[in-house]
Protein backbone atom coordinates (compact mmCIF):
# COMPACT_ATOMS: atom_id res chain seq x y z
CA UNK A 1 0.00 0.00 0.00
CA UNK A 2 1.37 3.42 -0.95
CA UNK A 3 2.31 5.58 2.02
CA UNK A 4 0.58 8.99 2.17
CA UNK A 5 2.45 11.93 3.67
CA UNK A 6 1.71 15.62 4.15
CA UNK A 7 4.39 18.27 3.64
CA UNK A 8 3.94 21.70 5.21
CA UNK A 9 6.43 24.29 3.98
CA UNK A 10 7.05 28.01 4.22
CA UNK A 11 9.76 30.58 3.80
CA UNK A 12 10.32 34.20 4.59
CA UNK A 13 12.61 37.17 3.94
CA UNK A 14 13.11 40.15 6.19
CA UNK A 15 13.49 42.80 3.52
CA UNK A 16 12.37 40.92 0.37
CA UNK A 17 15.12 40.51 -0.61
CA UNK A 18 16.85 40.31 2.74
CA UNK A 19 17.94 37.74 5.33
CA UNK A 20 15.85 34.70 4.47
CA UNK A 21 15.15 31.18 5.65
CA UNK A 22 12.77 28.29 5.07
CA UNK A 23 10.98 25.76 7.25
CA UNK A 24 9.44 22.40 6.32
CA UNK A 25 7.96 19.42 8.08
CA UNK A 26 6.35 16.09 7.21
CA UNK A 27 3.23 14.77 8.95
CA UNK A 28 1.31 11.53 8.99
CA UNK A 29 -2.07 12.61 7.56
CA UNK A 30 -4.04 10.31 9.88
CA UNK A 31 -2.34 10.88 13.23
CA UNK A 32 -0.96 14.39 12.47
CA UNK A 33 2.32 13.22 14.00
CA UNK A 34 5.38 15.21 12.90
CA UNK A 35 7.73 12.69 11.32
CA UNK A 36 10.56 15.00 10.23
CA UNK A 37 11.32 18.70 10.09
CA UNK A 38 14.00 21.01 8.74
CA UNK A 39 14.83 24.71 8.65
CA UNK A 40 17.81 26.66 7.36
CA UNK A 41 18.94 30.20 6.65
CA UNK A 42 19.50 31.10 2.99
CA UNK A 43 21.48 34.32 3.27
CA UNK A 44 19.91 37.13 1.25
CA UNK A 45 16.94 36.00 -0.83
CA UNK A 46 13.38 36.91 -1.72
CA UNK A 47 10.21 35.60 -0.04
CA UNK A 48 9.37 33.53 -3.12
CA UNK A 49 12.80 31.89 -3.29
CA UNK A 50 12.57 31.09 0.42
CA UNK A 51 9.12 29.53 -0.05
CA UNK A 52 10.32 27.41 -2.95
CA UNK A 53 13.35 26.36 -0.88
CA UNK A 54 10.98 25.20 1.84
CA UNK A 55 9.05 23.16 -0.70
CA UNK A 56 12.22 21.42 -1.94
CA UNK A 57 13.32 20.68 1.63
CA UNK A 58 9.91 19.24 2.55
CA UNK A 59 9.82 16.98 -0.50
CA UNK A 60 13.37 15.85 0.26
CA UNK A 61 12.34 14.90 3.80
CA UNK A 62 9.34 12.95 2.49
CA UNK A 63 11.45 11.12 -0.09
CA UNK A 64 13.97 10.17 2.60
CA UNK A 65 11.18 8.68 4.68
CA UNK A 66 9.65 6.75 1.81
CA UNK A 67 10.79 7.18 -1.82
CA UNK A 68 7.56 5.62 -3.10
CA UNK A 69 5.18 7.81 -1.10
CA UNK A 70 2.44 10.12 -2.35
CA UNK A 71 2.54 13.64 -0.94
CA UNK A 72 0.08 16.44 -0.39
CA UNK A 73 1.96 19.74 -0.10
CA UNK A 74 0.17 22.36 1.98
CA UNK A 75 1.45 25.93 1.69
CA UNK A 76 0.04 29.40 2.24
CA UNK A 77 1.89 30.67 -0.84
CA UNK A 78 -0.69 30.97 -3.60
CA UNK A 79 2.14 31.62 -6.05
CA UNK A 80 3.99 28.37 -5.34
CA UNK A 81 0.82 26.27 -5.24
CA UNK A 82 -0.50 27.63 -8.55
CA UNK A 83 2.87 27.45 -10.32
CA UNK A 84 3.69 23.92 -9.16
CA UNK A 85 0.14 22.84 -10.07
CA UNK A 86 0.84 24.03 -13.63
CA UNK A 87 -1.80 26.75 -13.68
CA UNK A 88 0.58 29.73 -13.56
CA UNK A 89 3.81 30.24 -15.47
CA UNK A 90 7.15 30.43 -13.66
CA UNK A 91 9.10 33.37 -15.06
CA UNK A 92 11.84 33.99 -12.48
CA UNK A 93 15.09 32.06 -13.13
CA UNK A 94 15.73 31.15 -9.48
CA UNK A 95 12.18 29.91 -9.03
CA UNK A 96 12.36 27.90 -12.27
CA UNK A 97 15.53 26.25 -11.00
CA UNK A 98 13.96 25.40 -7.64
CA UNK A 99 10.79 24.13 -9.32
CA UNK A 100 12.92 21.79 -11.45
CA UNK A 101 14.68 20.61 -8.33
CA UNK A 102 11.35 19.93 -6.62
CA UNK A 103 10.18 17.84 -9.57
CA UNK A 104 13.42 15.83 -9.44
CA UNK A 105 12.92 14.89 -5.80
CA UNK A 106 9.63 13.06 -6.34
CA UNK A 107 7.68 12.10 -9.44
CA UNK A 108 5.29 15.08 -9.95
CA UNK A 109 2.43 12.61 -10.57
CA UNK A 110 2.72 11.59 -6.90
CA UNK A 111 2.57 15.17 -5.52
CA UNK A 112 -0.51 17.38 -5.14
CA UNK A 113 -0.60 20.99 -3.94
CA UNK A 114 -3.15 22.60 -1.62
CA UNK A 115 -3.34 26.25 -0.61
CA UNK A 116 -4.06 26.79 3.10
CA UNK A 117 -4.53 29.98 5.14
CA UNK A 118 -1.43 31.22 6.95
CA UNK A 119 -2.94 30.21 10.31
CA UNK A 120 -2.96 26.58 9.15
CA UNK A 121 0.71 26.74 8.16
CA UNK A 122 2.01 28.22 11.41
CA UNK A 123 4.37 25.38 12.28
CA UNK A 124 6.37 25.69 9.05
CA UNK A 125 6.33 29.48 9.46
CA UNK A 126 7.66 29.09 13.00
CA UNK A 127 10.54 26.94 11.76
CA UNK A 128 11.51 29.53 9.13
CA UNK A 129 11.45 32.33 11.71
CA UNK A 130 13.55 30.26 14.13
CA UNK A 131 16.16 29.79 11.42
CA UNK A 132 16.20 33.54 10.63
CA UNK A 133 16.48 34.44 14.34
CA UNK A 134 19.31 31.96 14.89
CA UNK A 135 21.17 33.11 11.77
CA UNK A 136 20.93 36.72 12.95
CA UNK A 137 22.77 35.62 16.11
CA UNK A 138 25.41 33.77 14.10
CA UNK A 139 24.37 30.25 15.04
CA UNK A 140 22.82 27.30 13.16
CA UNK A 141 19.14 26.52 13.47
CA UNK A 142 18.41 25.37 17.03
CA UNK A 143 16.41 22.32 15.94
CA UNK A 144 19.03 20.71 13.67
CA UNK A 145 18.57 16.93 13.60
CA UNK A 146 19.93 13.94 11.64
CA UNK A 147 18.04 12.94 8.48
CA UNK A 148 14.91 10.85 9.20
CA UNK A 149 15.04 7.07 9.16
CA UNK A 150 12.76 5.46 6.51
CA UNK A 151 9.23 4.79 7.72
CA UNK A 152 8.82 1.27 9.00
CA UNK A 153 12.53 0.94 9.79
CA UNK A 154 13.36 -0.39 13.24
CA UNK A 155 14.64 2.35 15.54
CA UNK A 156 18.27 1.57 16.43
CA UNK A 157 19.33 1.28 20.04
CA UNK A 158 20.82 4.42 21.50
CA UNK A 159 18.46 6.94 19.89
CA UNK A 160 16.97 7.61 23.33
CA UNK A 161 14.74 10.61 23.94
CA UNK A 162 15.20 12.01 20.46
CA UNK A 163 13.40 9.04 18.92
CA UNK A 164 10.79 9.06 21.67
CA UNK A 165 10.12 12.73 21.09
CA UNK A 166 9.22 12.10 17.46
CA UNK A 167 6.94 9.21 18.37
CA UNK A 168 5.01 11.15 21.04
CA UNK A 169 4.39 14.40 19.18
CA UNK A 170 0.73 15.37 19.35
CA UNK A 171 -1.41 17.01 16.68
CA UNK A 172 0.35 20.13 15.45
CA UNK A 173 3.13 19.77 18.02
CA UNK A 174 6.87 19.95 17.37
CA UNK A 175 9.22 17.87 19.51
CA UNK A 176 11.82 19.67 21.59
CA UNK A 177 15.25 19.83 19.93
CA UNK A 178 18.23 18.16 21.50
CA UNK A 179 20.50 20.57 23.34
CA UNK A 180 23.73 18.99 22.12
CA UNK A 181 24.86 17.08 19.06
CA UNK A 182 27.49 14.35 19.46
CA UNK A 183 29.54 14.25 16.27
CA UNK A 184 32.13 11.80 17.58
CA UNK A 185 30.33 8.59 16.61
CA UNK A 186 26.98 7.41 15.23
CA UNK A 187 24.41 6.33 17.82
CA UNK A 188 23.23 3.56 15.52
CA UNK A 189 25.62 0.65 16.08
CA UNK A 190 24.02 -1.50 13.38
CA UNK A 191 25.10 -2.08 9.81
CA UNK A 192 25.37 1.10 7.71
CA UNK A 193 24.43 1.62 4.10
CA UNK A 194 27.72 1.68 2.22
CA UNK A 195 28.07 3.83 -0.89
CA UNK A 196 30.98 2.80 -3.07
CA UNK A 197 31.46 5.88 -5.25
CA UNK A 198 33.24 5.29 -8.55
CA UNK A 199 34.23 8.10 -10.86
CA UNK A 200 33.86 7.22 -14.55
CA UNK A 201 36.84 6.34 -16.75
CA UNK A 202 38.50 8.94 -18.93
CA UNK A 203 37.04 10.59 -22.03
CA UNK A 204 38.85 12.91 -24.43
CA UNK A 205 37.79 15.91 -22.30
CA UNK A 206 38.89 14.20 -19.08
CA UNK A 207 42.31 13.52 -20.57
CA UNK A 208 42.69 17.18 -21.51
CA UNK A 209 41.39 18.34 -18.10
CA UNK A 210 38.57 20.35 -19.63
CA UNK A 211 35.29 21.27 -17.97
CA UNK A 212 32.81 18.52 -18.80
CA UNK A 213 29.43 18.83 -17.14
CA UNK A 214 25.78 18.12 -17.67
CA UNK A 215 24.58 19.88 -20.82
CA UNK A 216 27.96 19.71 -22.55
CA UNK A 217 29.32 17.12 -24.96
CA UNK A 218 28.20 13.66 -23.80
CA UNK A 219 31.34 11.79 -24.82
CA UNK A 220 32.01 8.04 -24.58
CA UNK A 221 34.93 6.45 -22.76
CA UNK A 222 38.24 6.24 -24.57
CA UNK A 223 40.04 2.89 -24.90
CA UNK A 224 41.92 3.79 -21.71
CA UNK A 225 38.64 4.64 -20.03
CA UNK A 226 37.29 1.16 -20.75
CA UNK A 227 40.48 -0.42 -19.36
CA UNK A 228 40.00 1.67 -16.25
CA UNK A 229 36.41 0.45 -15.93
CA UNK A 230 37.55 -3.17 -16.16
CA UNK A 231 40.16 -2.55 -13.47
CA UNK A 232 37.52 -0.88 -11.30
CA UNK A 233 35.31 -3.95 -11.68
CA UNK A 234 38.15 -6.10 -10.34
CA UNK A 235 38.69 -3.66 -7.49
CA UNK A 236 35.01 -3.73 -6.49
CA UNK A 237 34.95 -7.53 -6.61
CA UNK A 238 38.13 -7.78 -4.53
CA UNK A 239 36.57 -5.51 -1.89
CA UNK A 240 33.57 -7.82 -1.45
CA UNK A 241 31.29 -6.75 -4.29
CA UNK A 242 28.08 -4.74 -4.03
CA UNK A 243 24.35 -5.44 -3.94
CA UNK A 244 23.28 -2.92 -6.58
CA UNK A 245 24.68 -0.52 -9.18
CA UNK A 246 23.41 3.03 -9.72
CA UNK A 247 24.66 5.36 -12.44
CA UNK A 248 24.47 8.96 -13.54
CA UNK A 249 22.64 9.24 -16.89
CA UNK A 250 25.63 10.58 -18.83
CA UNK A 251 27.24 8.28 -21.37
CA UNK A 252 30.66 8.03 -19.72
CA UNK A 253 29.16 6.94 -16.39
CA UNK A 254 26.68 4.52 -17.95
CA UNK A 255 29.45 2.85 -19.97
CA UNK A 256 31.62 2.54 -16.85
CA UNK A 257 28.68 1.20 -14.81
CA UNK A 258 27.75 -1.36 -17.46
CA UNK A 259 31.29 -2.79 -17.51
CA UNK A 260 31.35 -3.18 -13.72
CA UNK A 261 27.76 -4.42 -13.42
CA UNK A 262 28.27 -7.06 -16.10
CA UNK A 263 31.27 -8.45 -14.24
CA UNK A 264 29.16 -8.64 -11.06
CA UNK A 265 26.06 -10.08 -12.72
CA UNK A 266 23.97 -7.04 -11.81
CA UNK A 267 21.80 -4.54 -13.66
CA UNK A 268 22.24 -0.76 -13.70
CA UNK A 269 19.68 1.70 -12.36
CA UNK A 270 20.05 5.26 -13.70
CA UNK A 271 19.39 8.15 -11.31
CA UNK A 272 19.54 11.73 -12.65
CA UNK A 273 20.45 13.00 -9.18
CA UNK A 274 24.01 11.71 -9.58
CA UNK A 275 24.79 13.60 -12.81
CA UNK A 276 27.63 16.11 -12.98
CA UNK A 277 27.14 19.80 -12.23
CA UNK A 278 26.41 22.01 -15.26
CA UNK A 279 29.32 24.27 -16.21
CA UNK A 280 27.22 26.20 -18.72
CA UNK A 281 29.24 28.34 -21.11
CA UNK A 282 32.49 26.97 -19.72
CA UNK A 283 31.89 23.41 -20.91
CA UNK A 284 34.75 22.15 -23.08
CA UNK A 285 37.21 24.81 -21.88
CA UNK A 286 40.25 24.42 -19.66
CA UNK A 287 40.51 26.33 -16.39
CA UNK A 288 43.14 28.58 -17.96
CA UNK A 289 40.84 29.40 -20.91
CA UNK A 290 37.95 30.17 -18.54
CA UNK A 291 40.13 32.44 -16.40
CA UNK A 292 41.20 34.34 -19.52
CA UNK A 293 37.75 34.70 -21.15
CA UNK A 294 35.61 35.10 -18.01
CA UNK A 295 38.03 36.52 -15.41
CA UNK A 296 35.42 38.18 -13.16
CA UNK A 297 32.96 35.30 -13.33
CA UNK A 298 35.73 32.77 -12.68
CA UNK A 299 36.98 34.65 -9.60
CA UNK A 300 33.45 34.94 -8.24
CA UNK A 301 32.86 31.21 -8.81
CA UNK A 302 36.02 30.29 -6.92
CA UNK A 303 35.12 32.68 -4.10
CA UNK A 304 31.57 31.43 -3.42
CA UNK A 305 29.83 28.07 -3.75
CA UNK A 306 26.56 29.90 -4.40
CA UNK A 307 27.86 31.41 -7.67
CA UNK A 308 27.20 29.53 -10.91
CA UNK A 309 29.10 29.70 -14.20
CA UNK A 310 27.19 31.56 -16.95
CA UNK A 311 24.26 29.32 -17.82
CA UNK A 312 25.33 26.66 -15.31
CA UNK A 313 24.71 25.51 -11.74
CA UNK A 314 26.49 26.42 -8.52
CA UNK A 315 28.14 23.95 -6.17
CA UNK A 316 25.35 24.67 -3.69
CA UNK A 317 22.84 23.60 -6.36
CA UNK A 318 24.80 20.40 -6.87
CA UNK A 319 25.04 19.65 -3.15
CA UNK A 320 21.28 19.97 -2.69
CA UNK A 321 20.61 17.69 -5.66
CA UNK A 322 23.11 15.03 -4.62
CA UNK A 323 21.81 15.12 -1.05
CA UNK A 324 18.36 14.24 -2.39
CA UNK A 325 19.81 11.42 -4.49
CA UNK A 326 21.67 10.09 -1.45
CA UNK A 327 18.52 10.18 0.72
CA UNK A 328 16.58 8.40 -2.00
CA UNK A 329 19.24 5.69 -2.20
CA UNK A 330 19.48 5.25 1.59
CA UNK A 331 15.71 4.81 1.82
CA UNK A 332 15.68 2.34 -1.07
CA UNK A 333 18.68 0.21 0.00
CA UNK A 334 19.07 0.36 3.79
CA UNK A 335 22.12 -1.46 5.20
CA UNK A 336 23.31 -2.61 1.77
CA UNK A 337 26.41 -1.95 -0.34
CA UNK A 338 25.64 0.11 -3.43
CA UNK A 339 28.01 1.11 -6.20
CA UNK A 340 27.30 4.63 -7.48
CA UNK A 341 29.05 5.45 -10.75
CA UNK A 342 29.17 9.22 -10.96
CA UNK A 343 31.45 12.24 -11.48
CA UNK A 344 34.11 14.20 -9.64
CA UNK A 345 31.83 16.93 -8.26
CA UNK A 346 29.12 14.65 -6.76
CA UNK A 347 31.79 12.45 -5.16
CA UNK A 348 33.49 15.43 -3.53
CA UNK A 349 30.10 16.79 -2.42
CA UNK A 350 29.30 13.47 -0.72
CA UNK A 351 32.64 13.44 1.09
CA UNK A 352 32.03 16.99 2.34
CA UNK A 353 28.56 15.97 3.53
CA UNK A 354 29.91 12.94 5.39
CA UNK A 355 32.66 14.99 7.05
CA UNK A 356 30.39 17.91 7.88
CA UNK A 357 32.70 20.13 5.83
CA UNK A 358 31.50 23.18 3.88
CA UNK A 359 30.95 22.86 0.14
CA UNK A 360 34.01 25.08 -0.40
CA UNK A 361 36.17 22.18 0.82
CA UNK A 362 35.63 20.56 -2.59
CA UNK A 363 38.39 22.84 -3.92
CA UNK A 364 40.83 20.95 -1.66
CA UNK A 365 39.76 17.47 -2.82
CA UNK A 366 40.96 15.59 -5.88
CA UNK A 367 39.02 12.91 -7.72
CA UNK A 368 40.85 10.77 -10.26
CA UNK A 369 39.20 8.89 -13.15
CA UNK A 370 38.03 5.39 -12.11
CA UNK A 371 39.02 6.01 -8.47
CA UNK A 372 36.95 4.50 -5.64
CA UNK A 373 35.63 6.37 -2.60
CA UNK A 374 33.70 4.62 0.17
CA UNK A 375 31.27 6.44 2.47
CA UNK A 376 29.15 4.67 5.09
CA UNK A 377 25.84 6.16 6.30
CA UNK A 378 23.93 5.07 9.40
CA UNK A 379 20.17 5.44 9.80
CA UNK A 380 20.54 8.20 12.40
CA UNK A 381 22.62 10.41 10.08
CA UNK A 382 26.04 9.25 11.27
CA UNK A 383 28.65 8.90 8.52
CA UNK A 384 32.21 7.72 8.00
CA UNK A 385 34.58 8.01 5.03
CA UNK A 386 36.33 4.64 4.75
CA UNK A 387 38.37 5.37 1.61
CA UNK A 388 38.91 8.34 -0.66
CA UNK A 389 40.21 8.50 -4.23
CA UNK A 390 41.60 4.94 -4.04
CA UNK A 391 43.44 3.97 -7.25
CA UNK A 392 45.23 0.83 -6.11
CA UNK A 393 43.15 -1.33 -8.46
CA UNK A 394 44.43 0.68 -11.42
CA UNK A 395 48.06 0.28 -10.39
CA UNK A 396 47.54 -3.44 -9.76
CA UNK A 397 46.17 -3.86 -13.28
CA UNK A 398 48.94 -1.75 -14.82
CA UNK A 399 46.40 0.83 -16.03
CA UNK A 400 47.36 4.54 -16.08
CA UNK A 401 45.29 6.82 -13.85
CA UNK A 402 45.06 9.54 -16.52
Amino acid sequence: MTRRLVVEADGGSRGNPGPAAYGALVRDPDTHQVLAREAAALGVASNNVAEYSGLVAGLRLAAALDPDCTVEVRMDSKLVVEQMSGRWQIKHDDMRRLAREARQVLDPSRVTYTWVPRAENKDADQLANEAMDDAAQGRPWRGAQPPPAPLGAEEPAGRGTQAAGRGEAGAGALDEPATETDLTAPADAGEPTTLVLLRHGVTELTRERRFSGTGGADLPLTALGRRQALAAAEGVQAAGGVDAVVSSPLRRTRETAEVVAQSLGLGVRVDDGWTEVSFGAWDGSTAAEVAERWPNEHRAWLASTSVAPPGGDSLDDLTRRVRVARDRLLARSPRRRVLVVTHASPIKAMVCEALGAPASATWRLDSSPAALTVVRWWSDGGAAVSAFNETGHLHAAGVPVR
